[in-house]
């Protein structure tokens, strides 16, 4: 079975309701197999163990909670990206109780650094009422080879997709529109001895904004996110690649998002 193999696995088992029918069962054992060999894989700059990490968040969400899963996964100092601005994560959950229902999601793409220490998924979520959106969630390599999360933003489409419909799936899953596959993409590793120069992409929109990044150890992968006086939130993921500073991705969340 090959790597990608294992992540459309993974993905699927980890939007499945609570399991009532033998196939549902057989489904969710091999999603766990599945994330189970993904851990025994290398942990430097493999995109493979950041999904599962992902998936296993968004597992602990559902069955135990979503701000106890926001707590257990959050590494020092995470911080989530709100309206105002990004918020320190004990801040932003105070007084919060877990949700009866937890937000459901998965990722679609990450993007992680040569040296593994920082990687960046971009996914699909789905809230109890049913309403979609996207998120970005910033990992963090810890000193015990273990992934935790210091950024996390999301919002929902406006306009909301068409529900989409697959026959082959149990009646009771649960499936976030625009999920269809995950894609694992890592910076290129700089040549031995040689060093990462900055990268030269200047982007401008508007006033200037309140900027926070975060960079790889190896310098292949930056993060940056920004925050607009007006309320726009944007993130932008640069990669090093070909030789040259590329933008990876972009996020961006409209004022009221």
């Amino acid at each position: 079975m090959t790597a990608k193999t294992l992540l459309t696995a993974i993905a699927l088992g980890a939007l499945l309701t609570a399991c009532t029918s033998a196939r549902e069962q057989a489904m969710t054992r091999q999603a766990r197999a599945a994330e189970r060999t993904l851990e025994r894989l290398p942990t430097i700059g493999d995109p493979g163990r950041v999904a599962a990490a992902d998936i296993a968040f968004a597992r602990m969400a559902r069955d135990e909670g979503q701000w106890t899963a926001f707590r257990a996964y959050a590494a020092s100092g995470a911080v989530v990206h709100g309206p105002g601005g990004p918020v320190p994560l004990e801040s932003f959950i105070n007084g919060r109780a877990n949700p009866e229902q937890a937000i459901a999601w998965t990722p679609a793409d990450i993007w992680s650094s040569c040296d593994g220490t920082l990687a960046v998924t971009f996914g699909r979520l789905q809230m109890p009422s049913g309403d979609v959106g996207s998120y970005v969630t910033v990992w963090e390599l810890q000193s015990d080879r273990s992934y935790k999360w210091i950024y996390d933003i999301g919002a929902l489409d406006n306009p909301q997709p068409a529900p989409e419909v697959d026959p082959d799936l149990p009646e009771n899953a649960i499936i976030v529109p625009g999920m269809l596959a995950i894609n694992g993409r890592i910076a290129d590793c700089p040549a031995e001895g040689a060093s990462v120069p900055q990268s030269p992409i200047n982007i401008t929109s508007g006033a200037p904004p309140e900027i926070g990044e975060w960079v790889a150890d190896d310098g292949t992968l930056k993060v940056e996110w920004r925050q607009y006086a007006g309320g726009t939130r944007n993130v932008i993921v640069e990669w090093y690649r070909g030789g040259e500073w590329q933008i990876a991705d972009t996020f961006s969340v409209p004022a009221g998002g």
